[in-house]
């Protein structure tokens, strides 16, 4: 029922003029949805106060609860046609009264990490497009039909959120900016093996995608990543206590993200996921001058794929002590400087970083040679990110004592990766098992760090285990079999000609 509602409400705004992208729908989308949201919660909250005999304290006034503006009932629980507002009254009261009074909450707000603060960031950082009250009226009341009271409510919810995020991504030239592919970042989780109690970080954080498959690892285990019928469990049986809930929901996932839509749809997926009030920070990452980083900072764990291909101006370069414009490539030395000693990161960057010849890139990587452990790189097929055009890999590694061997392993799915064909669990399970114990393979390999050129420590994906290739032929040889070729088959022609 909920996939036949997201497609009505694309529907809705493919035909709204204000709406002209799957970036908008998602956009326009996911305000509603939050709306929603936060309705379902405090109505269930209230209900749960009401039943020990107090009253609950609503967070969003009378005037402004979807209940009394979106979606008035009558006593018997039908929709009020007659008090709904719709057309230019509706987009006046939304334009002008809604969204300045949400976005207020920001200020008002008694902290960053309350439901409160999410509220008045989401609202200030978007707007309606919708310009016909009619379409809004209709995308309204098709959003009321979704229901958040259930645990497998919101599963089901959060995995349609995504596949509106996978959507958009296709959609977009750089659609591995918006959408990171699932599969390939639980092999990555799988890898790190996060555990409740430790705090994991992404810096350029997207749409949230590292920390929210991270939070169903932790919260329902390996196990197949979804609730175990009650959604009480971590998939293998054993019940969370209170507390370790509580961590999950307030002291273990961090993110910072730049642009305003990513940012937005964060905080939807994650409160999808079950995390009321992320820890998610509109900022410029890469502003923060790395000299000022305090141990109270840092994280257990970093998950993260950076952007790349961007270019930072020379003031934001300054905070680097290696000098780039390449963003990738300051993502890395942030990352690096915010794991704790001994803490674990999993990040992918383009290609190219194992081998460019500029000053930046070999200091890097002497950097993160010499300062943390690179135990495993991953080489991705092309086409891994549907819509970027350059090849990646995984930079898998563990800060506070400097490489000694490196296990490479390069991912070949059998087949050509499309919007079809797309990374898959299966594709991945190989390097699962075999990165536990650094097998070498004709798909895998170790290289001794005492054996990379100390002029360029250049670390390029190079198999000595692939099987040999045929020599290449001799062009005489090439033209005298296509010349036998051609004389068989003139021969057969003539013969076929006699006949006829």
């Amino acid at each position: 029922m909920f996939e036949q509602t997201f497609k009505n409400i694309d529907d809705v705004l493919w035909k709204e003029a204000g709406c002209s992208s799957e970036l908008d729908y998602t956009e326009q989308s996911s305000w509603m949805l939050f709306l929603k949201y936060l309705d379902d919660l405090e109505t269930e909250r209230a209900m749960e106060v009401e039943l020990v005999g107090k009253e609950y304290d609503f967070i969003i006034e009378d005037k402004f609860r979807w209940s009394a503006w979106a979606a008035p009932k009558r006593a018997d629980g039908s929709f009020d046609h007659d008090t709904a507002m719709t057309g230019d009254d509706l987009i006046g009261f939304v334009n002008g009264e809604l969204f300045p009074y949400l976005s207020g909450f920001k200020e008002r707000a008694s902290s960053p990490d309350t439901i409160e603060y999410k509220i008045g960031q989401i609202f200030g950082e978007i707007k309606s497009k919708f310009q016909s009250g009619y379409s809004l009226r209709d995308a309204l009341e098709l959003m009321d039909q979704l229901r958040f009271r259930s645990q497998q409510e919101k599963h089901e919810l959060s995995h349609l959120y995504e596949a509106k995020i996978k959507n958009m991504g296709n959609a977009g030239r750089n659609g591995g900016e918006y959408y990171t592919p699932r599969p390939l970042i639980r092999a990555l989780v799988k890898v790190v093996k996060p555990t409740i109690g430790e705090t994991i970080y992404d810096g350029a954080c997207g749409s949230a995608g590292f920390l929210c498959e991270a939070h169903d690892y932790m919260r329902y285990g390996e196990a197949g990543w979804k609730p175990n019928g009650n959604g009480n469990g971590n998939g293998n049986g054993t019940a969370l206590t209170v507390d370790q809930l509580r961590t999950l929901q307030t002291k273990t996932f961090y993110g910072k993200e730049k642009k305003s839509l990513p940012f937005v749809m964060a905080i939807m997926n994650m409160i999808l996921h079950g995390i009321d009030a992320p820890n998610v920070i509109h900022t410029n990452t890469l502003a923060e001058n790395l000299a000022d980083v305090q141990e109270k900072d840092r994280y257990n764990i970093i998950l993260a794929n950076p952007p790349f291909g961007g270019k930072e101006r020379k003031e934001v370069q300054q905070n680097f002590p290696i000098k780039t414009g390449e963003t990738a490539f300051l993502f890395l030395q942030h990352f690096i400087k915010f794991l704790k000693a001994g803490g674990r990161a999993a990040v992918v960057i383009k290609n190219t970083f194992l081998s460019n010849s500029d000053n930046a890139s070999k200091a890097l990587r002497q950097e993160l040679l010499e300062s943390c452990n690179l135990h495993t790189v991953l080489d991705c097929p092309g086409g891994t990110f549907l819509g970027a055009g350059v090849k990646t890999v995984v930079l898998f590694f563990e800060k506070g004592s400097p490489t000694r061997k490196t296990w490479y392993y390069q991912l070949d799915p059998g087949r050509s990766l499309g919007k079809t064909t797309a990374l898959n669990d299966d594709d991945l399970k190989e390097f699962g098992a075999m990165q536990a114990s650094f097998a070498d393979s004709e798909k895998s390999w170790t290289v001794d760090v005492a054996d990379i050129d100390t002029s360029t420590f250049d670390l390029s994906v190079k198999n000595p285990n692939a099987p040999e290739e045929a020599p290449l032929r001799e062009p005489q040889e090439i033209l005298a079999e296509i010349a036998a070729l051609d004389a068989e088959s003139a021969e057969l022609l003539a013969e076929i000609g006699e006949m006829v």
